[in-house]
């Protein structure tokens, strides 16, 4: 350690999700005494534009982080660590935000993560074959921020791009309004920029996609100062942040992360001595963090650099420094389970049914599914065998990984006439079992570049049901080790603020202490036999579907 941890201190993990704002107040060995959370709001002003609102976001941080250290003394926060979601805040001249649609409204100035108006500009981009692309898996995704820039520049000229004096990642917009700092974190850079270390950007990508008024004074509007995450940002919080969030000014902030990071950072460095799984014995480059929410990220890392096609990275110091980092990931999980379930026919009644028992017992749709679908089975058979009739190509909202293809579309095959409850809870079933078969194929292809992943380390919403968690561990055929603190992604938060205080030495250090093994949920081999089976038409429909593009597209 840098010096001795006083007693009874606290450090603050701030995670900024798709839908909400989540802070908690974490203890120097990991665990959450409190947390809180506030909604932000999600605008769609047309099909596939999904925008938010940079002010109300910091707003809704400090409402939580004051009420997360309402009942502490200032003194004893020690650091605090942002993430959030890696979508792109525009700001002008004066750090006021800049609106990014037609309909002018000023506060929506946030283009999100699973905003998708900028398809057409990642082919294009993919189609220049630039060098940088290789960092991605050969493929640009809409989901980056060079495509987003490109379509605002051709398509908001004389409004957004003129004003635009200051483009940030989000993770890095709430480290500047906390710091009053410009340096960025190598993970937001990296990850989606296409920035490069040690050589930085590169100028040539920039000229060649169209985008080189980027390079101007120094690359200040994109970003010209990086760190790894975890790094002491500025001077601390500045007297404004510091009455914003009800803390002390100069109160230690740590670079900060995308939220799947953040994740990563809260499952997969922790200790496992004593739960006889595969990866004791191995360095953490053994082990892979699922952060399964909205939608799910796939993190490895590497002691060299690693390329995966269709799988993004490998990213230096993106996560864990001195670690090459690859990330996989599913566009959309636990909205497309969502989607699907909300979406039958028989979904009032599931509602009515839930409503009747959660009265009782307190238990959600999900939990209610879960249960139905172990009274729907036979003796000698498992949950898992429902669904061999039912299959389900889970790409409703493109593929990120490992075909990187954001044209790919959903496919459902062995549906029937019926649509009763019992329909409803084998979709659920189908959806879930394909999204662990889309982890098994990103897997798939990271072993067959050089990964050797023996454990699943899964974090996030949806790890919250069981019966998600046992059909990964399923499918896979690995165990899956389940966080002692389900809020896994606060305490990766929290870890950047310890580093940041300089309590500890490393990143590494904080995660050791910090991350703590809660459950191992091993996988049943009973149904290596069913998923290896399933895995083969999961891989079938994918190839339907090319075809059937081809045969459509023959003229």
């Amino acid at each position: 350690m840098a010096g001795p941890v006083p007693a009874e201190c606290y450090y603050v993990g701030v995670d900024v999700g798709t839908a909400s704002v989540r802070a908690a107040l974490v203890t120097t060995d990991g665990h959450l005494k409190c947390s809180a959370e506030e909604h932000i709001s999600i605008w769609e002003p047309q099909p596939d534009h999904y925008v938010q609102s940079s002010t109300e976001i910091w707003g809704k941080c400090c409402c939580v982080v004051k009420r997360v250290t309402q009942d502490v003394e200032k003194s004893q926060v020690r650091g605090i660590g942002f993430d959030a979601t890696c979508s792109l805040v525009i700001l002008d001249k004066n750090f006021q935000p800049v609106p990014v649609n037609m309909d002018g409204e000023r506060q929506r100035n946030v283009v999100m993560w699973m905003d998708h108006r900028a398809a057409d500009q990642a082919a294009r981009i993919t189609a220049t074959g630039h060098k940088v692309l290789r960092w991605v898996g050969g493929v640009m995704s809409p989901e980056m921020q060079p495509p987003k820039l490109l379509w605002l520049k051709e398509n908001m000229r004389e409004s957004c791009w003129k004003e635009a004096v200051h483009f940030f990642d989000l993770p890095d917009f709430l480290s500047w309004k906390a710091t009053g700092s410009l340096i960025r974190s190598l993970c937001t850079l990296v990850c989606k920029w296409t920035y490069c270390p040690p050589e930085g950007w590169d100028a040539s990508f920039w000229t060649a996609i169209g985008l080189e008024d980027l390079l101007e004074n120094n690359h200040s509007k994109i970003g010209n100062l990086t760190c790894p995450p975890g790094t002491p940002v500025g001077e601390g919080l500045t007297q404004e942040a510091a009455t914003d969030l009800g803390l002390d000014p100069g109160t230690a902030v740590g670079a900060s992360l995308i939220d799947a990071h953040a994740g990563g950072l809260g499952v997969i460095g922790a200790d496992v001595k004593g739960f006889h799984l595969p990866c004791e014995s191995h360095p953490i480059t053994s082990r892979m963090a699922v952060i399964c929410g909205t939608s799910s990220c796939h993190m490895a890392i590497s002691q060299q650099p690693l390329f995966v096609p269709g799988v993004w990275g490998p990213y230096l110091s993106a996560m864990v420094p001195g670690f090459w980092l690859n990330e996989g990931g599913q566009s959309a999980t636990g909205r497309l389970i969502d989607h699907m379930v909300k979406g039958h026919a028989a979904y009032a009644q599931l509602q009515e049914q839930e409503q009747q028992r959660s009265s009782l017992s307190g238990e959600n749709v999900y939990t209610y599914l879960n249960n139905h679908l172990s009274s729907m089975t036979k003796a000698h058979y498992t949950v898992d065998q429902l669904g061999s009739s039912l299959h389900l190509w889970p790409d409703f909202h493109g593929n990120r990984s490992p075909l990187a293809d954001p044209t790919l579309k959903g496919m459902v095959v062995g549906l029937t006439l019926s649509q009763t409850l019992d329909d409803l809870a084998l979709l659920y079933l189908a959806t879930v079992q394909a999204v662990a078969l889309g982890t098994r194929h990103i897997l798939e292809a990271m072993k067959e570049a050089g990964h050797d992943i023996t454990t699943l380390f899964l974090c996030g919403g949806l790890s919250k049901n069981p019966l998600f968690v046992q059909i990964h561990a399923n499918a896979t055929g690995l165990p899956v080790v389940l966080p002692e603190q389900t809020e896994a992604v606060l305490v990766g938060a929290a870890v950047l603020g310890a580093c940041a205080s300089q309590d500890y030495s490393s990143i590494q250090e904080a995660m050791e202490k910090m991350a703590k093994v809660g459950k191992v949920v091993q996988p049943d081999h009973e149904c290596q036999r069913l998923y290896d089976r399933k895995y083969k038409v999961f891989l079938r429909l994918f190839a339907h579907q090319r075809e059937y593009q081809a045969l459509m597209s023959d003229r």
